[in-house]
């Protein structure tokens, strides 16, 4: 699958490297154009279908979380190129599909490039499609713990769970529970079925999943219909249920 791609870099020498490197290595990339800030990094965007986009973090009059900001829209996934090990968090906190550190390791290189590239194929695939998990075998029962002591609740019918602090909503079709155990309990709890931890805030059950939305990390429709965010870091292993 061809990867549409753009250079956001504004030191010449470094977007020349990986220009190089991608063009030897990988070669399913395809490169539109380079940009030496973040405007121009911008106007590429705008002017492009991207599939992928290498941004340097820090630039002149701004870093890429700035750029960022200004395409609170993207559907094209992101590889952060720094010599900075400070930013990690922060890259992830944006849906960063990879982080490569400077001087790029072409073998890191090569696997961002095919990380981003089973990513994009699986979302070509499914993207606003009604979606039919592989796995369908949701039977049994789970405990929720409550004050006056404990309710029995079918496995199949939650829709999905939130974290809420210490506390976890167990989301039904057309209900809520709150239960005082954290949502790291419930993933544990549910790991013989085909429950998905999407997000640091949820939990969802594969399927009840009806449509999948490309998006910053993207976002899935449940069957009730809630939208719920996709982190980047999740969403391979999400979409491998379909």
């Amino acid at each position: 699958m061809e990867l549409k791609t753009i250079i956001v870099e504004d030191e010449a020498n470094s977007r020349e490297i990986l220009k190089n490197y991608l063009t030897k290595y990988c070669k399913d990339v395809k490169i539109e154009g380079e940009a030496a800030s973040i405007q121009e990094g911008i106007e590429l965007i705008d002017r492009h279908e991207l599939d992928l986009v290498f941004l340097d973090v820090e630039m002149p009059f701004g870093n890429a979380f700035d750029l960022l900001e200004q395409v609170p829209d993207r559907t094209f996934e992101t590889v952060f190129v720094t010599a900075y090990n400070h930013y990690a968090m922060d890259a992830l906190n944006n849906h960063a599909a990879y982080y490569l550190m400077k001087p790029i390791n072409i073998d890191e290189l090569v696997k961002a490039v095919a990380y981003v590239g089973e990513i994009k194929k699986k979302e070509a695939a499914l993207n606003d499609q009604i979606l039919q998990p592989v796995i369908k075998n949701v039977k049994g029962k789970i405990t929720l713990p409550q004050q006056d002591g404990f309710q029995v609740l079918d496995v199949a019918d939650i829709v999905f769970c939130r974290a809420d602090d210490n506390y976890t909503e167990i989301h039904l079709e057309s209900k809520k529970i709150l239960v005082s155990k954290t949502l790291k309990y419930f993933e544990d709890a549910l790991s013989e079925f085909p429950f998905a931890r999407i997000h640091k805030s949820y939990l969802v059950n594969v399927n009840e999943i009806v449509k999948y939305k490309k998006g910053k990390g993207g976002s899935v429709i449940v069957s009730n219909g809630k939208e719920l965010m996709v982190s980047a870091s999740k969403k391979k292993d999400l979409l491998a249920y379909f």
